[in-house]
């Protein structure tokens, strides 16, 4: 005995009225034994209902749930359980079933493993009428996103973009402040309600800051954001920031920036890294946006350099770096778990080494000093030395063996000649930084504050002298010495 075939046909109730619902979709309407719509507040619905059309509607469930996921979830539920139980049932929709609608999704990925049978029986979507309306010609490229979901990233400012299913102002807020992140608050945007349907149809234009603050928002409406030619906004998008950098480097752009390699700007790059360093250290985070963006900007340029010799693309590092991240976080990205800092950074090592094993380094007879930047600061480089050293237990056991030691090469130093003094000042200072170490402080960032310290008080001498007149010629080292100890009682007192 044949089994009755189960099916699922959808259909769109377009974006107007009876009027506008083609005849073919009027019938399937009209002779369905079962229909069941997502929701019975559309034009369309309540002429149904006074042609004697019987329905459900699903209305009830979007007040049991808290997310519009968990709504389409429980609908679809609804819908594969009433087929199984009935054979065939057609399910409505708003505009057209294939355009911003997520049920009629869930329905097509689920249904074939359910052996039923999803069928579309087209309809109107909203995006024909608001076209038409807003005079927008799609050619010029536009992007049709989800409010419900809306993502930064996601908004293409050059682009014509319709904000779809901003059922209420909970959801226009959310979207508001998503637009925010990408466009100026005072930026224009149009708000569409049942775009098309005589005597509904609302349109209005406000500034983005008052987009949730409209009282016509329901299930048919949507936010149009036009392209923008707004400075302000282009200077925001990194594709603009690469553009920039092609142009520079191009033959119609800057002499200067022409003629550059990688190795004419090598010291540049280190230069706007440290000064990216000085505003972390003043705690200056104005500053510190200003030299990131200069430093970025000797990545971009790189980057360009490379692409134009053919090797790889500024895209290519992005791409780089977001598998590495991802390849090296096991413990957020994928199955393994990390309950401290000390278990992350052993997940790190690890793949560390696989992905040396999978480039052919033989880390079993590579050095145990290997992996770091030839080009570090000296003081920086003896401290990360004596760290690898020390995770293969060449360390010393007590500090104090350490503090002697530092007595020891300040001795050999005293008694150095001439011609071996650099090498015993270098093993002074070697032994420093391994006392350093020990005692769990960053002999960089130590220096660093001596130094400041160091600024300061010679900073304080000179206020002295220029208060009294003076010049240096003018003065000698006993009275700057008692002005520096004034410096130290004021810095103490600050403290």
């Amino acid at each position: 005995m044949a089994t009755t075939r189960q099916i699922i046909t959808v259909v769109g109730l377009g974006a107007g009225d009876l009027d506008q619902l083609p005849y073919g979709i009027y019938r399937t309407l009209k002779q369905a034994s079962h229909l069941y719509l997502r929701t019975q507040e559309h034009p369309v619905v309540e002429q149904l209902r006074a042609e004697g059309i019987a329905y459900a509607s699903f209305d009830e469930v979007y007040e049991q749930h808290e997310s519009f996921e968990e709504v389409y979830t429980k609908i679809v539920e609804k819908l594969f359980a009433s087929v199984q139980q009935h054979g065939s049932i057609v399910y409505a929709v708003p505009g057209h079933p294939l355009v911003a609608e997520r049920t009629v999704q869930l329905l097509l990925e689920q249904g074939a493993a359910r052996g039923i049978a999803i069928e579309i029986g087209g309809g109107q979507s909203f995006i024909d009428p608001l076209f038409a309306r807003l005079k927008i010609d799609p050619i010029e490229g536009f992007a049709l996103l989800d409010g419900t979901a809306l993502k930064a990233d996601q908004v293409s400012p050059g682009l014509h973009t319709i904000i779809a299913q901003v059922y209420d102002a909970f959801v226009a807020s959310d979207v508001k402040l998503t637009l925010m992140e990408v466009l100026p608050d005072d930026y224009q945007v149009t708000v569409a309600t049942a775009v098309g349907v005589a005597g509904q149809e609302q349109i209005e234009t406000v500034p983005l800051y008052e987009l949730d603050r409209l009282d016509h928002f329901g299930n048919l409406s949507l936010v149009y954001v036009p392209p923008a030619q707004d400075e302000r906004v282009a200077y925001r998008q990194f594709s603009y920031l690469k553009e920039i950098v092609a142009i520079l480097r191009s033959p119609d752009g800057c002499p200067w920036d022409r003629e550059q390699t990688h190795q004419s700007i090598r010291k540049n790059l280190i230069e706007e890294t440290y000064e990216v360093l000085e505003t972390i250290d003043d705690e200056d985070p104005d500053a510190m946006c200003e030299e990131l963006g200069d430093l970025l900007m000797q990545i971009m340029l790189h980057s360009q350099m490379a692409a134009e010799e053919g090797y790889f693309t500024v895209d290519d590092v992005v791409a780089t770096l977001n598998e590495k991240l991802v390849r090296r976080h096991p413990h957020v990205f994928g199955e393994k778990s990390a309950n401290d800092s000390s278990e992350a950074l052993a997940n790190w090592q690890e793949i560390k080494a696989q992905e040396k094993a999978a480039k052919g380094i033989d880390v079993a007879v590579q050095s145990q000093l290997a992996g770091i930047p030839r080009d570090l600061p000296a003081l920086m480089y003896a401290y990360k030395l004596q760290k690898k050293a020390a995770q293969v237990g060449f360390d010393w056991d007590d500090v104090a063996d350490v503090y002697a030691k530092v007595e020891e090469e300040f001795r050999e130093l005293r008694e150095a000649a001439d011609e071996d003094r650099a090498g015993e000042l270098g093993d002074l200072l070697f032994a420093v930084v391994n006392l350093a170490r020990f005692l769990k402080l960053d002999p960089e960032e130590a220096l660093a504050l001596t130094n400041n310290k160091f600024k300061q008080r010679f900073s304080y001498i000179e206020d002295k002298l220029r208060a009294s007149g003076r010049t240096f010629e003018q003065t000698d080292l006993t009275e700057m010495d008692q002005w520096w100890e004034e410096a130290k009682q004021h810095s103490k007192r600050r403290g």
